[in-house]
């Protein structure tokens, strides 16, 4: 059994691999937590203790198998969540993420499968983070970063937008830059700003710092991902 507390940990270690090398260290737990580092030192040791985290001094911690199942266990149930506050309450991507957090702890495997059902087993959360299945397997990754993925003049889909700047979260969404948009770079700065066009024909400016919240399938890509949707359809 898992306290709410180690699930936060074991969410928020899971998120920060998503995005950066393993292992992730105490500062970057710490921040992603808003706790000191001596507690997040703490509960790192617990959780070594307990064969969810490997960890090695000086350089950090990173997920056992165990704890990497355990992780997606939670994200799991609060992605499912999300999509369930979305689509069926209607509530807007800038407000899933605490409702959900607040209920992650509280519902049972019977009701998370129950709300997959309902939902025709989603694939992503209101944010494009993908959903692990019920197998708890790695999903797949939702795209490429922005810059990484385009240049100038070409177009990509967007895939997803991160959540973890709520800030952030609240620009991208009243700028129509949501999972599904299509955008196109338009122009990418010597000092950082990146503008892109979407598909209603609308320019924004996306200082670096942004346009890194965003990842997106080229064009090319997200033709190949929907032929590949419509024949596992046929």
């Amino acid at each position: 059994m898992t306290t709410d507390a180690v699930e936060d940990y074991l969410k928020a270690i899971y998120r920060i691999e998503s995005r950066a090398e393993a292992p992730v260290s105490t500062s970057q737990i710490a921040e992603a937590l808003d706790k000191t580092p001596a507690t997040v030192t703490s509960m790192v040791e617990t959780l070594s203790d307990r064969g969810l985290l490997s960890r090695e001094k000086y350089k950090g911690a990173e997920l056992t198998p165990a704890g990497e199942v355990a992780a997606l266990e939670v994200v799991r149930r609060h992605r499912l969540i999300e999509a369930f506050l979305a689509e069926q309450l209607d509530y807007a991507a800038t407000e899933v993420y605490d409702e959900a957090d607040a209920l992650e702890h509280h519902v049972s495997e019977e009701f998370t499968r129950r709300v997959e059902r309902i939902l025709d087993y989603p694939a992503a959360d209101p944010h494009g983070d993908p959903i692990p299945p019920a197998d708890l397997s790695t999903p797949e990754d939702a795209g490429t970063a922005l810059v990484a993925a385009l240049e100038p003049g070409e177009r990509g889909t967007v895939a997803r937008i991160s959540d973890r700047d709520p800030d952030v979260l609240e620009f991208l969404v009243d700028a129509g830059i949501t999972p599904g948009t299509t955008v196109e770079v338009v122009d990418v700065a010597s000092f950082g700003l990146v503008t892109v066009r979407t598909s209603d024909g609308d320019e924004h400016g996306l200082p670096e710092a942004v346009a890194d919240h965003v990842s997106v399938r080229r064009a090319a890509e997200s033709s190949a991902a929907g032929d590949g949707q419509e024949a596992s359809d046929a």
